[in-house]
């Protein structure tokens, strides 16, 4: 039901058309001629000329095609202070019209408009600039007349599918310039959005190696287009990256760079040049990749999957395709799950195996967990670091004691990976991670009570010493790390009697406490509870 207040304002609406139309009727009355197209062309530029246009197209006195005419008139009329006035009247005074009589001069209006959309898009000439497109207007139209929420200005269905297709083939005929026209009312998303999938359906095609607006094109299919266009958009960026990694791109665009180097004065060596070359390529690439990521897709996955896992290639290349497939692989697909493993358990640089544990950290822990654990067993002790940290990530409280059987021996333990097990036990959800964590300060191996005496690196504040004091006296030995410096089991602390810092060795749990764990937190304050005193 119409509230009283809208009803009030469509009144009120209703009556300053009338009053319009009315003034408008007294001046074509006035002038004492009869209105023929050629009054219809000149009002569309005088200052009173769309009221009067207005006023032929709402009365029935005038004839049917004249009317008509002042539609059109309407819609190409030239823009006033930068905006389209003529379409709004247009919609506003059909809107007006009884049905049946509006319905008639749709019938007439919209194969015309459609006869707009229709015609080729402007070409440009050598030497000379791209001449303007004077289907815009139409569009815009099209667009305002079909998406009326006043009343249906096209009421037969047939003529509203055979506009909608005109627009689809309007935008596909010309979509780059078309996409980035600033001089339309209404843009060519808005304008896709509402048709729906079929507005997509022709993009793939478009899809090529010499285009210009992949990453807009493969966010507009991402959006709105149906799977069977997604596949296809998907298999045509792989066919793009497999170009720009080819020997044919290489071809194609050195000769280009050779001019752009020419046109800028510049002279590099043959080795400078190569470096170019390579580095073009390379951002070539991650632009196809970024719009994979955007679309996803079957054949997209595989192909970068595949890309990932080839040593041959460089490995801020692999990184960039595992960071493109980013939320995109199959957590039902047991193909995708174990070509990801494969690429964490493979000898891999580390930012590599970076991107890839994110990846596996998508995947359902229950998928995965036996697999990250498998890599507990390494003596590479950071790929171990981010198998656990990946796997901690999917953990909760419920968790822990899994966890803590799990880690290796002390020969080859890190002193970071204590650390950073420590950080992430204490994020764990679903209960109270220092509780679960007490029983295993002073039972287990080394690495499990290093790791579990970790969570106050992080979370300890000095009111936690009291607790720390009790474990100085472990005299557990502390794991032996020699694969780099970095691993090994030393911390810095402060020298009697002065301000400097000296190294010191961890030879024990309790030494690990006193030399790594105490000095964390000392001068650490607690949180204040809800409601305490400052």
């Amino acid at each position: 039901m119409e509230t009283v207040e809208r009803a009030g304002r469509r009144a009120g609406a209703a009556g300053l058309l009338l009053l319009y139309l009315a003034a408008a009727s007294a001046g074509l009355t006035a002038s004492g001629c009869r209105v023929n197209e050629n009054d219809i062309r000149r009002w569309e530029t005088t200052a009173h000329g769309p009221d009067k246009l207005r006023a032929v197209l709402f009365h029935d006195k005038y004839d049917p095609s004249l009317r008509v005419e002042a539609a059109t008139s309407l819609i190409r009329m030239k823009p006033r202070q930068g905006r389209r006035v003529g379409i709004g009247i247009l919609v506003e005074t059909l809107a007006s019209i009884e049905p049946a009589e509006r319905q008639a001069i749709v019938a007439a209006l919209v194969p015309a408009i459609i006869a707009e959309l229709r015609k080729p898009p402007p070409v440009a000439q050598p030497g000379q600039p791209l001449p303007p497109d004077t289907s815009f207007p139409y569009k815009d139209a099209a667009y305002a007349m079909l998406t009326s929420d006043r009343t249906a200005i096209i009421a037969d269905e047939g003529l509203k599918e055979g506009l909608k297709a005109a627009l689809i083939d309007w935008a596909m005929a010309d979509f780059e310039h078309r996409l980035e026209d600033r001089s339309q009312a209404y843009g060519m998303e808005q304008l896709l959005r509402f048709i729906g999938p079929a507005a997509v359906a022709g993009l793939p095609r478009l899809m090529t190696r010499e285009a210009k607006r992949l990453d807009q094109m493969a966010s507009l299919v991402a959006e709105h287009g149906d799977a069977a266009t997604k596949e296809a958009a998907s298999a045509n960026l792989v066919a793009i990256a497999r170009f720009v990694t080819s020997e044919a791109w290489i071809d194609a665009k050195k000769p280009e760079l050779q001019a752009a180097n020419a046109a800028s004065k510049l002279t590099p060596t043959e080795k400078q040049f190569e470096a170019q070359l390579a580095q073009y390529q390379e951002e070539e690439l991650f632009r196809v990749f970024g719009s994979m990521k955007k679309l996803g897709g079957r054949p997209s996955v595989d192909y970068l999957l595949a890309f990932a896992a080839n040593k041959e290639l460089p490995e801020k290349r692999r990184q960039a395709a595992l960071a493109a497939l980013e939320g995109r692989l199959d957590r039902n697909n047991p193909s995708d799950i174990q070509r990801i493993l494969e690429i964490v358990t493979a000898d891999a640089p580390d930012v590599v195996l970076d991107q890839a544990f994110r990846r596996v950290g998508e995947m359902p822990r229950e998928l995965v967990a036996d697999k990250l654990y498998g890599l507990f067993k390494t003596d590479k002790w950071k790929i171990r670091r981010a198998a656990a940290a990946t796997l901690l990530k999917m953990s909760t409280v419920k968790h822990i004691d899994e966890f803590m059987s799990r880690l290796p021996d002390s020969k080859g333990f890190a002193l970071p990976e204590a650390l950073t097990y420590g950080a992430a036990l204490g994020d764990l959800k679903e209960g109270s991670p220092l509780e679960a964590l007490k029983k295993h300060f002073t039972s287990g191996p080394a690495p499990v009570r290093t790791s579990a005496i970790s969570y106050y690196f992080t979370f300890g504040t000095a009111a936690d010493l009291p607790a720390l004091k009790a474990l100085e006296g472990d005299t557990t030995r502390a794991p032996v790390c020699e694969a780099d410096p970095d691993c090994k089991w030393a911390c810095e602390v402060s020298k009697a009697g002065s301000n400097e810092r000296e190294l010191r060795a961890v030879k024990t749990v309790g030494d690990f406490v006193q030399y790594c764990i105490e000095p964390a937190v000392q001068e650490r304050k607690p949180e204040l509870e809800k409601g305490a005193p400052k």
